[in-house]
């Protein structure tokens, strides 16, 4: 797309002039985001001409009933418009904050085809039709962003994208949502169970009513599929995340891990691993698992989000902030529109799609990872022979086995095994609930974050 020469600003002494031809913005929703996004560009149009090039005129704000009480929004009510498909087809930006799949895909697609660049921060949209949208954005010579779909305000999609595209990224390990975050610290820091961390999370503001994307993984995968595109250069949808949330968490597990100097975390794991023919593979999951208190992301409390990067040539990098509510991710929004604005002004794109590597998935089963396995166990001669003898049969190495007994008495047997495949360490444990010296299968937690990998 060729630059608006009339839009690049002139120096005249100290002065700068601007284009007398604003830049149009169209903003699709009027939620917490929408809100924030929409104040943004109005009480800070000055600063944004400045860094732009051009000013910035939001033309109108798409939603989809009028009647609604918004309270002050801090813009003109006027800017309101159902008709959303008219809105966008006279911008030059459009930014879609509505979510979900439809209609922000069909319109999406019709900004670009009208030529707009378009900023995005719908997860849920990129993680499973990402390609459809960079194939309409080449196709037509725009930009499309979308720092504001993972970690809200911290910088950390340009930085994979961009500042690291030269370099190759071995590991990403995030935490990527607050709710579950904040969740697994209640319960850990105040021995609260989940049911009870769960509501203060939605006392809070932190936690929808329905929380289930949040504490059953969907929202970690979505954004996992995301981290993982980016990092390994290769096309991963959220069909392609292996996903377990949070829900079956207990007060017991987060002791357990206490005990051995770890913390509960939700994690999105992505890896480049070795695949079944030798070469590289990508690995890509969300799942709760032990960390140890050692590692950097252990200390990341409350909602706040952080993600860990490994690269060969850059070493080990952490990205930590807020990662939701409106001004954060807003701020992530208005940084996107600032850069496609100036593609507008001064022409050229920014990056689009790369997934040259088209790396092969690796199944969760074939996935090398480790176990903390809790086991209610008769107090008996035999009991630990019985129980190495399983592992043994499936070829799992045991890193450490402690032997309690809990509050009630009862005898406990804690292992720790060494790396395996995931379906190696999901058939010893069913075999393990079946021997007749064991109650019961007490707790089962995968453990990352430490060097036996």
């Amino acid at each position: 797309m060729q630059g608006l020469d009339a839009s690049v600003p002139v120096g005249v002494g100290d002065e700068r002039t601007y284009q007398v031809e604003p830049l149009k913005v169209a903003l699709l929703g009027c939620g917490v985001v929408g809100t924030e996004v929409a104040r943004l560009l109005t009480s800070q149009a000055e600063e944004l001409t400045a860094r732009v090039g051009a000013p910035l005129e939001l033309t109108g704000i798409a939603v989809r009933r009028l009647g609604r009480d918004r309270g002050d929004l801090g813009v003109d009510p006027a800017l309101l418009t159902t008709d959303a498909d008219a809105l966008v087809a006279r911008a030059d930006v459009v930014v879609e904050v509505i979510g979900g799949i439809e209609p922000a895909r069909a319109l999406i697609l019709r900004a670009m085809e009208h030529g707009a660049g378009v900023v995005t921060a719908n997860k849920a949209l990129l993680a499973e039709d990402g390609p459809t949208l960079f194939e309409a954005a080449a196709k037509h010579g725009v930009d499309l962003y979308y720092e504001a779909s993972v970690a809200g305000a911290i910088p950390l999609l340009r930085p994979l994208r961009e500042s690291m595209a030269g370099d190759r990224v071995t590991r990403v390990l995030g935490i990527v949502n607050g709710t579950t975050n904040y969740v697994l610290d209640k319960m850990d820091s105040t021995g609260a169970g989940f049911a009870e961390a769960v509501e203060q999370a939605q006392a809070l503001g932190y936690a929808e009513a329905d929380p289930t994307a949040d504490v059953e993984g969907f929202d970690a995968a979505a954004k996992a599929a995301i981290l993982a595109s980016l990092a390994f250069h290769t096309r991963v949808s959220a069909a392609d995340v292996h996903r377990e949330g949070i829900t079956e968490v207990s007060a017991a597990d987060v002791r357990a891990a206490q005990q051995q100097g770890c913390v509960v975390k939700l994690l999105a794991i992505c890896e480049r691993v070795t695949g079944a023919d030798g070469g590289d593979a990508v690995s890509v999951r969300v799942h709760p698992a032990m960390l140890p208190l050692t590692h950097p992301l252990a200390g990341v409390r409350e909602a706040y989000n952080a993600v860990y990067v490994e690269a060969e040539a850059a070493g080990q990098l952490m990205f930590y902030g807020p990662g939701a509510g409106g001004r954060p991710t807003a701020s992530a929004v208005l940084g996107d529109v600032v850069a496609v604005a100036r593609h507008r002004v001064t022409g050229g794109r920014g990056p689009g799609e790369s997934a040259y590597a088209d790396l092969p998935l690796l199944p969760m089963r074939d996935v090398r990872t480790r176990y903390h396995v809790r086991l209610d166990v008769a107090d008996r001669p035999g009991v630990l022979a019985q129980v190495a003898g399983v592992f043994a049969k499936h070829g799992v190495s045991i890193e450490t086995v402690q032997q309690r007994q809990d509050d009630a008495g009862r005898a406990v047997l804690v292992v720790v095994t060494h790396t395996a495949p995931d379906a190696a360490l999901s058939a010893t444990v069913d075999e393990l609930g079946e021997l007749d010296i064991v109650d019961s299968v007490a707790g089962v937690l995968r453990v990352e974050g430490g060097d036996d990998r």
